[in-house]
């Protein structure tokens, strides 16, 4: 357009309904964790959720504002000229070239592109939560050091007992008996009796912050209450440490599939189709799987990490999950409206000779931004900054540009 207000407006009207939808996976993705068990998880969700909110706000108003004032200057030193003669720019460039390859045989693409995902996501066989307060620092700190020296010369839980409340004085010792004769247990002692209930500090031979000492939880729960009856509590920090991985495991169990519900219900009402954002959610479900897959390959083999953390599929799957859609959604809206004009082949191959840039710019600052917690002293983070690096170049290079392509090429006009 040569006037830059019209350009603008053009632009913010067809583009503004997939940058909402966009944010708006974001955002709904990130406040279902406020149903999380941990508070950690619980609390990150509702500010993701505004932080993205305000950011869509700004892009759908500000923005469009500031170019509008500005004008072509806002792209210095590379201004666009306005050429109405030009070469459209859906049929040519390295995109379109490696749609037209995809659109030769999409069925075998989209096949052996399938198929060496999987190969990544065999990797998750050796996933393990061993990662822990104790050994999560990539780097030497104090308190591991003398957590080592505790363990050379008493029992490892000494530095953190176990505490026992027992609501019932007169039962404390039968319960100190039970805990005597439990695996793990080094000693049991007396801590004092305070109104109706008495309390036990136990000992055990583990490291209190080790994946061990979390094992034997369980069963210090179940020998103190059978001696002191229900009431009887097992704490401290080792039954906290059991406890936020238990509710983990409950929140990954529940919360991807709110996730995904949501996502397609809004890719569905975008694209205006079934079976489009079933195939996209899919694609970004088998993404997310191969990149944690070869990411616990990396971690364990490269970088020599002694486990991972038990938060990392669910922060990953979050994050992966709804940036991932971001993409897909993107290109499918872009294909949608070519297709309306053109065909769904030819709309694919003009979507995706379109959009491949910026969404491949996207991709690569997103994974620039997320790889800068690998610097920090926590493997935990670094752990979060690789996957999520990892999957969204691998979204970008390979799911976006290869695999949805040729999934939507093979199903054809069903796609809608």
């Amino acid at each position: 357009r040569e006037d830059r207000h019209e350009a603008v407006a053009v632009a913010l009207r067809r583009a503004g309904p997939a940058i909402l939808a966009s944010g708006l996976t974001n955002v709904c993705a990130l406040l279902v964790l406020a149903l999380a068990e941990v508070n950690g998880t619980a609390g990150l969700g509702p500010i993701g959720a505004v932080g993205i909110a305000v950011a869509l706000a700004a892009m759908l108003t500000v923005l469009p504002a500031l170019l509008a004032l500005t004008g072509r200057r806002a792209f210095w030193p590379f201004v666009p000229r306005y050429e109405p003669h030009a070469p459209v720019p859906e049929e040519r460039g390295a995109w379109r070239r490696l749609g037209d390859r995809v659109a030769r045989r999409p069925r075998p693409v989209w096949i052996g592109t399938l198929a060496g995902l999987l190969v990544l996501a065999v990797g998750l066989v050796g996933f393990d939560t061993n990662l822990t307060s104790a050994n999560g620092f990539r780097g030497d700190v104090e308190s591991v050091r003398g957590q080592e020296l505790v363990s050379a010369s008493f029992p490892g839980g000494a530095s953190a007992p176990t505490e026992v409340i027992v609501p019932g004085p007169a039962r404390a010792e039968a319960v100190a008996a039970a805990l005597r004769g439990a695996p793990g247990v080094g000693d049991v002692a007396p801590a004092g009796v305070a109104g109706p209930g008495a309390r036990l500090l136990v000992t055990l031979e583990p490291d209190p912050y080790s994946t061990e000492a979390f094992d034997l939880v369980p069963g210090l729960r179940e020998a103190a209450r059978a001696a002191g009856g229900p009431g009887t509590l097992v704490g401290g920090p080792t039954a906290t440490e059991f406890d936020v991985r238990e509710a983990s495991a409950r929140d990954l169990a529940v919360l991807p599939p709110i996730v995904l519900l949501v996502i397609f219900a809004i890719i569905a009402v975008l694209l205006r189709a079934l079976v489009a954002p079933l195939l996209l959610v899919a694609t970004v479900i088998v993404s997310f799987v191969a990149a944690l897959g070869a990411s616990t390959v990396i971690f364990d083999v490269v970088f020599g990490f002694p486990g991972e953390d038990a938060s990392l599929p669910l922060f990953g799957f979050i994050f992966l999950v709804a940036l991932g859609v971001d993409y897909n959604i993107f290109l499918m809206a872009r294909v949608r409206e070519e297709a309306a004009g053109h065909g769904t082949r030819e709309g694919m191959l003009r979507g995706l000779a379109v959009t491949g840039t910026v969404i491949t710019s996207a991709g690569i600052v997103l994974a620039g931004t997320f790889s800068v917690l690998a610097v920090l002293p926590l493997v935990a983070l670094t752990q979060i900054g690789f996957l999520v690096a990892f999957g969204v170049l691998l979204d970008t290079f390979i799911v976006r540009s290869i695999l949805v392509p040729a999934l939507v090429l093979d199903v054809g006009d069903r796609v809608w």
